[in-house]
């Protein structure tokens, strides 16, 4: 696998980490459950980092050298692709002819990489997008900056030379079609996973005891990097429209944020502190770092609404792991987000972003706890049906499709090998495909 832009073992929440850190460690990790093996080339952001991690049995994270440490945007990495390129040609220099079955990268950098690698390899490349920049810019919050057009130009190349294309919702699978032109017959939805053992219900009340959180309040929570994108300050200027609107001695208010300052965003760090201090409501806000995983499960408990108000996601793991822990959701009716939340059943869907329009919607939530406990019931069924494990069996039938598909590129050999391994229901064959439309969790 290739993730040249960020590294699977770095924190979400963080510059540039985020659900796609999760996506690729936990693809890993039950891949390797099924007997694939397999190795993760990422850039090295630090000299502390070692050439190779082991993740887990089967799994292994190769540090690449490419262009300094630190100090890079992602918006500076097209420049070091050749050196990245150079240093993935070092590490794999010493694996045998054919050691390499498949090539799946992650994000268009990623992209531009493993298609050099599968052409010298004579082996299928398989890439998922993540995010598009047609589709990012298609939908700015207000003062964001577009991508460029050479990563426009870069997504497209990548569309035209991967064997499969493996999206993580049907609305990105024909965005894949209607934007880029794609092949149709060669693109496979296959929706992200949560680990159901790790965010699962639990007690609300020793939850917000573990976080020194107020028993007595409203919390609404928002988990994610702090950037126009993700828009926490719909969720602010919300939280002040409700804050005004309610009734002296109501409960008290809590906007919980975690999260750090990412891409536009590190422009203005301190914009959100500024505008809860303009709004008067800085003395409710509450920032906190990205948190691990474990802790990051009391947060999504501890909450009474989870709020994503993202302008776009590609899917929005956020919201399906907390409503794995029985947390309902409100989000914003964008992306993926339309399927990781069952509108009215598990959470809301809210059809913009005017701060009016979201307190509308909260507020009512909020002042009714038999309605959210409703919906934090539907929000644990929904979740249920996207383990990681059956997403994995999903993404290894999409790796037997660009295998049977697959005849080798010119110069190089003919593959054409099936991916087989065994897998939860006990098969060793060739995992069987459904065609584009079919992979979908039901809920």
């Amino acid at each position: 696998m290739l993730s040249v832009h960020t590294s699977p073992l770095e924190q979400p929440g963080t510059g540039d980490a985020g659900g796609m850190n999760v996506y690729v460690v936990e693809l890993s990790r039950r891949l390797a459950a099924l007997g694939v093996s397999v190795e993760v080339f990422t850039r090295r952001t630090s000299g502390a980092q070692a050439d190779v991690v082991d993740l887990a049995p089967g799994i292994q994270v190769r540090h690449v050298d490419a262009g300094p440490y630190e100090g890079l945007a992602k918006e500076d990495l097209p420049g070091q692709l050749c050196a990245f390129t150079a240093g993935l040609m070092r590490a794999a220099a010493g694996a045998p002819d054919g050691y390499y079955d498949l090539v799946h990268s992650h994000y268009w950098l990623s992209g531009q990489v493993g298609w050099l690698f599968a052409e010298r390899w004579g082996v299928p490349l398989v890439h998922t997008m993540h995010t598009m920049a047609k589709v990012k810019n298609a939908a700015l919050a207000q003062g964001d900056v577009p991508e460029p057009r050479g990563r426009v130009i870069g997504e497209q190349q990548v569309v035209e030379a991967a064997d499969r294309l493996v999206a993580n919702t049907t609305e990105e699978a024909a965005d894949l079609v209607r934007h880029y032109g794609a092949d149709p017959s060669t693109v496979g939805a296959v929706p992200p996973g949560v680990d159901l053992d790790l965010f699962r219900p639990g007690d609300r009340g020793e939850a917000r005891a573990r976080l020194g959180l107020p028993v007595d309040a409203d919390v609404l929570l928002f988990v994610g990097r702090i950037q126009p994108l993700k828009a926490p300050d719909v969720l602010v200027a919300a939280a002040a429209r409700l804050r005004a609107a309610r009734a002296p001695g109501a409960r008290p208010l809590v906007v919980a944020v975690l999260g750090g300052p990412s891409g536009s965003g590190l422009a203005r760090p301190t914009a959100l502190l500024e505008q809860a201090a303009a709004l008067g409501v800085d003395d409710i806000l509450l920032t906190r770092p990205p948190v691990p995983r474990e802790e990051l499960a009391d947060w999504y408990r501890a909450a009474d609404l989870v709020t994503v108000p993202s302008y776009n996601e590609s899917f929005g793991l956020v919201a399906l792991e907390a409503q794995a822990c029985g947390t309902p959701v409100v989000a914003a009716a964008v992306g993926g987000l339309r399927e990781a939340v069952r509108d009215g059943v598990s959470g809301v869907l809210v059809p913009g972003h005017d701060p009016q329009q979201w307190a509308d919607v909260l507020g009512p939530l909020l002042a009714d706890p038999q309605r959210r406990a409703e919906l934090g019931r539907a929000a644990v069924a929904h979740a249920s049906g996207f383990g990681w494990q059956v997403m994995a069996e999903r993404v290894l039938a999409q790796y037997d499709l660009a295998e049977r598909s697959f005849t080798g590129r010119p110069g190089r050999r003919a593959v054409g090998r099936p991916v087989v391994a065994s897998t939860a229901s006990g098969r060793s064959d060739p995992v069987e495909a459904a065609p584009l439309g079919l992979l979908e969790a039901s809920g």
